[in-house]
């Protein structure tokens, strides 16, 4: 086991970020309109993504699209440390093979799963600021550290964690899915070579972006409802003003807004998480690659 997949892991996915943050603001909003609100009962300022580009830089300016980066930045280096430096190690102690060597799509899951749950656990309170942040109205705050602020001032460590019974299980479905999609696809690859002069970073791309299309199918369901429980407000005795918890969360958007309610911001959760769950792969092991010639090299 090499302690640095933890750290590339976490800047393999801050790079990512950097390029696909605007595409979360996106998704974030589309989540929010219409909420518990049943479909055509609603104004929409936002019609599809690219409109909602356009709203945004409009109405808010061009560097409203980048807000809650720092958060985004932070959930993600936590997140990512975890989840990757835990499937990676289990990956190299052949923990995620089958008894002929193949990669386990199961034994994949578990790992994937493990490593998410624990990261989005730790990384949980930056989601809650990343969230309110990039709504742009309803909480006030001027950044990262003032959101944080506001909320432990007035809520606590609680406060901080609202939310959390869904991050997890959010990242739980999405890493396992993804991951165990990643691994098949590149062990396949690497075995099915599509020529002769199938490049690992071919093989990378390739194999994150069906992690990718995996990770957004799964996701997206416990992200709208991970996103509503975040942005909501909460009253004197910090209990959430529209949901209970994560059951009543989903039961009412289920009766108001319908199966669609669920997959609200779809389309931009999944060019968004599509690229970003690719680049973050490819950067990871592009990374990796790069400290194994170093080492070489010594």
């Amino acid at each position: 086991m090499d302690g640095t997949d933890f750290l590339l892991g976490g800047v393999g996915s801050m790079a990512a970020t950097l390029i696909t943050n605007p595409l979360e603001v996106v998704k974030t909003r589309m989540q929010l309109q219409g909420e518990l609100a049943a479909k055509g009962t609603y104004h929409k300022p936002y019609r599809s993504v690219v409109d909602a580009f356009i709203t945004i830089a409009k109405n808010d300016g061009y560097a409203a699209l980048q807000k809650g980066l720092a958060p985004s930045l932070c959930f993600q280096f936590i997140l990512n440390s975890c989840r990757l430096g835990i499937y990676n190690t289990a990956n190299e102690h052949g923990w995620t093979k089958q008894s002929n060597g193949n990669q386990s799509i199961l034994k994949s899951a578990f790992w994937g799963a493990a490593g998410g749950f624990v990261g989005s656990a730790l990384a949980s309170p930056f989601f809650m600021a990343k969230a309110e942040i990039a709504v742009g109205y309803q909480h006030q705050h001027s950044g990262m550290i003032s959101a944080m602020k506001d909320i432990f001032r007035k809520h606590g460590v609680q406060g901080l964690y609202r939310g959390v019974a869904v991050t997890m299980p959010r990242a739980l479905l999405g890493s396992g899915g993804q991951l165990a999609a990643f691994g098949y696809t590149k062990d396949f690859l690497v075995r099915h070579p599509v020529s002769a002069q199938q490049s690992d970073t071919f093989v990378s791309t390739v194999a994150g972006a069906v992690g990718g299309t995996v990770m957004a199918i799964t996701m997206t369901p416990p992200d709208v409802i991970a996103t509503r429980l975040y942005n909501q407000g909460v009253d004197a005795k910090g209990r959430g003003i529209y949901y209970n918890g994560v059951v009543d969360c989903f039961v009412k958007i289920l009766k108001a807004e319908g199966v669609a309610g669920l997959y609200k911001g779809f389309w931009p959760h999944y060019m968004r998480i599509g690229p970003h769950a690719t680049l973050v792969l490819l950067f990871f092991d592009e990374l990796k690659t790069m400290r194994r010639k170093y080492y070489e090299a010594k």
